[in-house]
């Protein structure tokens, strides 16, 4: 059975940090590139970042880049977003996915863990 379970979200205030983490199983975690994606309260989902496992190649969005760091360890098969420097309009439902690409086109797909930056 396919799992990806995020965790760590929750509510910061404008300029604070979390840590998210997404345990995957029932799957080659090598096989895929794996992504954040993320959907704010009434907005379509967003591509947030991307590693390609194999080649450990790490892509942002414009919207992060510099504030957000994705890592995996490949050995635990989870995967990892660093998000520092946090604004309101970060806020959204994170959810890790497996895919082909960097894409929001995903093959497998996490439940999510809600992110809310509010002062």
């Amino acid at each position: 059975e396919v799992q990806l379970v995020e965790s760590g979200g929750g509510l910061v205030q404008p300029g604070g940090s979390l840590r998210l983490s997404c345990a995957t199983s029932g799957f080659l975690f090598d096989d895929f590139a794996m992504n954040w994606v993320r959907q704010a309260p009434g907005k379509g989902l967003e591509w947030v970042s991307g590693l390609y496992t194999r080649t450990g190649n790490r892509y942002y969005n414009e919207a992060v880049k510099g504030r957000f760091t994705i890592s995996t360890d490949n050995a635990k098969s989870t995967l990892y977003l660093e998000m520092n420097n946090l604004r309101p309009e970060d806020t959204g439902v994170y959810s890790c996915a497996a895919a082909p690409g960097l894409t929001i086109l995903t093959t497998h797909r996490g439940q999510g863990t809600q992110v809310t930056v509010s002062s």
